[in-house]
């Protein structure tokens, strides 16, 4: 059962595990679970998606419950006006706090973007962080005698495709666990010491206004046990 953050007539909003696909995809033609159908099967009503979350992102992944509601959702994350804010381990030291502000090019799947168009200039990306904690291990995984990391608490301003996991390698502090922007002997340094398959992202929680109360609406996710249990072991 998917644990439920938020439910009323309009929204429902839902802790997604890490791992579990949103909707059915072209690109993960083998998998059999997914979001929107587990969250549907669960309350007993369609839902409409509004926002992404990647498959290996945890977290809170809301809902519409009719077309209209979800149109007007939509346009808040269209028009920025839903803050997010993310937990995430990454590797090394970064700065206490800092602003990336670099420009992402989009990408492109072969499958399911086909017909995209491929020459569009790099869009406009800002995500600021704020250091949480630190850890120095007495391993060498890599070229150093020791692994230090971050926990990191990440706030998005843009919402471009995979932008924090682009945006923590672009300054060179990827997210552990990620497969595709990250650094593969950290990765298998967290599956071999912590039993870690999981990109260590979670999507804690959004704030958004209500499209019938017009009043703020604050959805937090708590970490997941898979995630929570890394903490424990790295940073209390």
């Amino acid at each position: 059962m998917l644990d439920i953050l938020y439910q009323d007539q309009y929204l429902v909003a839902i802790n997604k595990p890490s791992g579990l696909l949103v909707h059915r995809s072209m690109i993960d033609r083998h998998e059999t679970a997914f979001a929107i159908q587990q969250t549907r099967d669960q309350i007993g009503q369609r839902v409409y998606p509004v926002h992404r979350l990647d498959k290996p992102t945890s977290g809170v992944l809301l809902f519409a419950l009719n077309q209209s509601i979800a149109a007007q959702i939509a346009q808040q994350f269209s028009d920025k006006r839903v803050e997010k804010n993310y937990t995430a381990v990454v590797r090394g030291y970064t700065k206490a706090s800092d602003c990336i502000d670099y420009a992402l090019k989009e990408q492109h799947d072969k499958m399911t973007d086909a017909k995209a168009q491929k020459n569009k200039a790099a869009q406009v990306a800002v995500t600021d962080y704020r250091r949480q904690a630190t850890v120095e291990l007495p391993f060498a995984v890599g070229r150093y005698t020791t692994a230090r990391y971050s926990l990191l608490n990440l706030s998005p301003k843009t919402g471009r495709k995979h932008q924090l996991r682009r945006h923590l390698k672009h300054i060179f502090h990827p997210i552990v666990g990620d497969t595709s922007h990250g650094d593969g002997k950290h990765n298998h340094f967290f599956r071999q010491q912590f039993g870690c398959h999981r990109l260590l992202l979670h999507a804690d929680n959004l704030a958004l206004t209500h499209p019938v109360s017009n009043q703020t609406l604050f959805i937090n996710a708590p970490l997941l046990d898979d995630f929570q249990k890394i903490i424990n072991q790295l940073f209390v």
